[in-house]
C-alpha cells in the first residue's frame, strides 16, 4: 500500500494488546499495511484466529506474538523485553484488550440483581490493563522522546446502551449490556486524557478511538434496529476503522492529543 508520508509508519514498532480478539488483527493489519512492525500481544490461553494467522504467514519477519496477561505487570514487562529485543523500541501501542459482554456472552439479571463481583474482571482488564500497558510501554517511549498511544474506547463511553435493540431476544430476564462495559470504557477515556495532559512534555501523544457497533454476523433484528438509530444508516464495517486508527498513529495527528475520536456513523450526534 503506498501512504502519503505522514501516514506512512515504515520502520517504526507497534504493539497491540489483545491481538487474538475481533479487532485485534484488523488494527495489526492496518499497521503492518503503513510499514510498521508488530508486536501481538495475548493471553496464553487465547486461541489463535485464522485472520491472524493470514497475518503472520503475510509478514513472518515483522510480527511478533508474545504471550501475557495485560493485568500482569511482569508478563507485560517480559513482553516489553521481548518486543525491544526482537523488534526493536515500541513507538505506537494500540491498548485493544478488552471484555466486552454482548449477547449470548453469559446468563442474564435484571438491572438491580446486578453481581458487583461479576463486573470485576471487566475493570481488572479495560481500565487496569489499560493503565498498566500504557505505563510499561509508554516509560519506552518517554525514555525515547517520541510515542503514540491509541486506546480503543467505545461510544457507550458517552452513550447508555439502548435496551431496545435487544428486546426482540427471547431472554427471560431479558438480555441486559451490564453498564460495568460502558464505565470501563469511559474510565479509558479519562485515562486518555489524563496521559496525554501528563506525557505531551515528553513527546508522547495519547488518544482514544472509540467505534460505534461493528458489523459481525448480528441478528438481522438487531442490524435493522440499530442501523435506524445510526445517521449513516449502518453499521460500521472493518475498512470504516482503519483509516482513524493510522491517523491516530501516525504523523498525520501530530498535533492531536487526548482527543476522544467517535467512529460511530453519527451516533451520538443525535
Amino acid at each position: 500500500m503506498t501512504l502519503p508520508p505522514r501516514f506512512s509508519l515504515r520502520d517504526r514498532v507497534a504493539v497491540v494488546t489483545g491481538a487474538l480478539g475481533r479487532l485485534g488483527p484488523l488494527w495489526c493489519s492496518a499497521l503492518l499495511d503503513a510499514g510498521a512492525a508488530v508486536a501481538a500481544i495475548d493471553l496464553d490461553a487465547a486461541q489463535s484466529s485464522d485472520a491472524f494467522l493470514v497475518l503472520q504467514q503475510r509478514a513472518p519477519e515483522r510480527v511478533r506474538f508474545l504471550r501475557a496477561d495485560v493485568t500482569a505487570r511482569s508478563a507485560l514487562l517480559d513482553a516489553l523485553s521481548a518486543c525491544k529485543a526482537e523488534l526493536g523500541d515500541p513507538q505506537i501501542l494500540v491498548n485493544n484488550a478488552g471484555i466486552d459482554q454482548p449477547p449470548g456472552s453469559g446468563r442474564t439479571v435484571r438491572l438491580e440483581d446486578l453481581d458487583v463481583g461479576d463486573m470485576c474482571p471487566v475493570f481488572d482488564v479495560n481500565v487496569l490493563g489499560t493503565l498498566l500497558a500504557t505505563t510499561i510501554f509508554g516509560a519506552a517511549m518517554i525514555r525515547a522522546g517520541r510515542g503514540v498511544i491509541v486506546n480503543i474506547g467505545s461510544i457507550y463511553a458517552s452513550v447508555s446502551p439502548d435496551p431496545r435493540f435487544y428486546d426482540h431476544i427471547p431472554l427471560d430476564p431479558p438480555f441486559l449490556k451490564p453498564p460495568a462495559y460502558g464505565a470501563s470504557k469511559a474510565a479509558v477515556v479519562n485515562l486518555t486524557r489524563y496521559f496525554a495532559a501528563h506525557w505531551a512534555p515528553h513527546g508522547v501523544r495519547v488518544n482514544c478511538l472509540s467505534p460505534g457497533g461493528v458489523a459481525d454476523h448480528q441478528d438481522p433484528r438487531f442490524v435493522r434496529k440499530y442501523s435506524a438509530r445510526v445517521p449513516l444508516g449502518r453499521l460500521a464495517t472493518d475498512a470504516d476503522l482503519t483509516g482513524p486508527l493510522l491517523f491516530l498513529a501516525s504523523d498525520a495527528s501530530s498535533y492531536v492529543t487526548g482527543v476522544d475520536l467517535k467512529v460511530d456513523g453519527g451516533f451520538v450526534a443525535w
